[in-house]
């Protein structure tokens, strides 16, 4: 079969792999439909990850056909349509049972490689660098599942394909970010990033009960786009204003209630911090760029939540501890619980209380996918979103 490779730094090339096949009885077989490009592949792609290695399959957020199930899968079958979650979780460890999916003991076969990089493992993920377990991901005609009962759940019916690919990941991960900050009706909450997370998190903002959403980015369109049709009430640039400025004026001199981190390690932004975080990581001597996390620390009001889903991948520098501490503030973050959300947000888009395929402007075949990449990362031709159509 055709997939899309890994082949070092901003390299990918489209090669022929063998085709997957059943290993284990709970494992599906999916012809993929759609995969999207995702904001933390570029981490990968930009060589931020080092656990990525040549010939590595990339991709994590797909739907597709079931064309075959091992004996064990009894919920699936043949030709169903599924979405399925970029996060793989047995289901049946303690921190599944507690629905935390992204952090399952038991899918990461190279548990060992995160423990020494982060403490701990938490679940594997697809197309994510050995790593996160170091499955092949979706960028290709075909793609095994495992726990496949757990991880793909059946697209309803009336439910087009472009607004069910982002059930696999954008809109999980956009929903968490405001779900686990605890939105209460009447609230405010600003979100740092426009893009297909941000937007998603702007609309599940919204969905919770928020009065004012305030969308933040340096990309005029994505600024509109979250505007009319993400339903967020401002929209600052930050390379128009000093947004530090900007939200104590919003919110007359109190600071958002919450802060949503949708942008993560490699953080564009303006002044000498941005700077020094680009000079840094460009030398490898600090992993990421954490100007969006600073910012929404020194923003939030006392006693607010920052809630944070955009991708850090190591250690953090000049990280404002003393503000978070003396104004108490909470915070919230780790990699989506897809298996947890999928439902719930399949039922939203089916209701049409949000519609995600607005997130697809650019449509691809795989061997499109190093420029395809590279559009989503300058943000050039207005691309939120490229998806392949292997």
């Amino acid at each position: 079969m055709r997939a899309l490779c890994y082949n070092g730094v901003r390299d990918l090339r489209v090669e022929n792999v063998p085709d997957p096949g059943i290993i284990n009885p709970h494992d599906a077989i999916i012809r993929v439909t759609l995969s999207s490009v995702c904001g933390s592949d570029l981490h990968l792609i930009n060589g931020y990850v080092p656990t990525v290695q040549s010939g590595d399959i990339l991709g994590h957020e797909f739907i597709g056909e079931v064309v075959e199930t091992g004996p064990q899968v009894k919920k699936l079958k043949k030709g169903d349509r599924v979405v399925v979650a970029s996060v793989i979780a047995c289901g049946e460890c303690q921190h599944c049972q507690e629905q935390s999916y992204s952090l399952c003991d038991n899918t990461n076969p190279n548990a060992y490689i995160a423990e020494k990089m982060f403490g701990d493992s938490g679940a594997a993920i697809f197309g994510y660098s050995h790593a996160f377990g170091g499955y092949a991901g979706s960028h290709a005609e075909y793609i095994r599942v495992p726990f496949a009962e757990k991880g793909c759940f059946v697209i309803p019916e009336g439910i087009a394909n472009d607004s069910a690919v982002f059930c696999s990941d954008a809109f999980p991960t956009g929903f968490m970010a405001a779900d686990m900050a605890d939105i209460k009706p009447g609230q405010v909450v600003a979100v740092w990033g426009c893009g297909g997370v941000g937007q998603m998190a702007i609309q599940s903002a919204r969905l919770l009960g928020a009065e004012r959403v305030i969308a933040i980015d340096g990309h005029e369109e994505r600024l509109r786009t979250a505007q009319l049709i993400g339903g967020a009430t401002d929209i600052l640039n930050y390379k128009k204003v000093n947004i530090q400025d900007a939200l104590k004026e919003l919110t007359g001199g109190r600071g958002p209630d919450v802060c949503i981190d949708a942008v993560g390690m490699e953080a564009f932004g303006e002044g000498i911090g941005y700077y020094y975080d680009r000079a840094k990581q460009y030398v490898r001597l600090e992993n990421d760029r954490p100007l969006v996390l600073r910012e929404a620390i020194m923003a939030c009001r006392k006693g607010g939540t920052v809630s944070i889903v955009g991708v850090y991948s190591g250690f953090a520098d000049k990280i404002p501890m003393g503000a978070a501490m003396n104004k108490a503030l909470t915070f919230k973050m780790g990699q989506m619980h897809a298996q947890k959300y999928i439902p719930r947000l399949l039922e939203y888009v089916r209701d049409g209380k949000v519609d995600p395929s607005y997130l697809i402007t650019h449509r691809v075949e795989l061997e499109q996918g190093q420029q395809a990449y590279d559009l989503f990362y300058e943000s050039r031709d207005h691309c939120m979103r490229a998806v392949f159509v292997p």
